[in-house]
């Protein structure tokens, strides 16, 4: 990772945190599979703290296969490049625009381990296997609770690469710095990431499996994914942040699983 993305401040909807980041990491052969869905079906799966944001008035829950490499704690040797898998949409607290994610699938084991116990995000060991090519070859499946989770698709660049505009769906759904989570006490945080403005393509994509709503709760539409590629994005993350809300809004949420 360069340290150049640390300059490339202009794109960001708000300043930078000021503080030393803590985490690097690099996205790498990226497919964005995203439906659009009513937003009621997903007000009971996200906490109350997190308001749905929705464009046009649709929610979006997004498919996100890819690998990654460059993955350390400042200071510190890499992990040895691994699969990820993530279902998520998109979440807005304190005026800043976000993602939540309902699951992240990955092979790494120490990377789970990492995730599940200083940040309690929903990460889940699965078996994983990606061919970075022209077309990329991706498998993910996991098993557990009496559930499998499974993604098998192959997929590709299909366009030439252009930066998304601002108030264009293209930007709604890749252009959020920050993650929204509860932390190991239920208080809602937020975690701030930086990156360079996203090169997309359009991409054609041949998904043979896809149990990744089900297994979260979420019936995806029967119609073919909005999708979008992405070769390769650097960033930086921050420890996560309390994020104060509404006692009211937190109250909003009652889980179903």
């Amino acid at each position: 990772m360069s340290q150049s993305i640390l300059r490339e401040v202009a794109h960001r909807p708000w300043q930078m945190p000021q503080r030393p980041w803590v985490m690097r990491q690099t996205w790498n052969d990226l497919l964005f599979a995203h439906w659009p869905v009513e937003p009621a079906l997903l007000r009971s799966l996200v906490p109350g703290s997190f308001e749905l944001d929705t464009f046009d008035g649709a929610a979006w829950v997004g498919v996100v296969p890819f690998w990654m490499s460059g993955v350390a704690l400042r200071g510190t040797p890499s992990l040895p490049a691994f699969p990820e898998l993530n279902v998520r949409t998109y979440v807005t607290a304190g005026g800043r625009a976000g993602v939540f994610f309902f699951s992240l699938d990955a092979a790494s084991p120490l990377a789970v381990w990492g995730a599940r116990t200083f940040l309690n995000l929903p990460y889940f060991r699965a078996a994983m296997a990606v061919s970075s090519s022209a077309e990329v070859q991706y498998t993910s499946r996991r098993h557990g609770n009496g559930q499998t989770a499974e993604f098998l698709a192959s997929y590709q660049a299909d366009g030439a690469p252009f930066h998304p505009a601002g108030g264009t769906l293209e930007w709604f759904l890749t252009e959020r710095y920050c993650l929204y989570h509860l932390g190991r006490g239920g208080a809602p945080s937020r975690l701030e990431i930086h990156h360079p403005r996203w090169l997309l393509q359009r991409a054609k994509a041949s998904i043979e499996v896809n149990t990744m709503g089900r297994v979260n709760g979420i019936d995806l539409p029967a119609r073919p994914p909005l999708l979008h590629f992405a070769k390769r994005q650097d960033m930086v993350a921050w420890s996560p942040e309390r994020v104060e809300v509404a006692a009211e809004r937190i109250a909003l949420w009652s889980p179903v699983r």
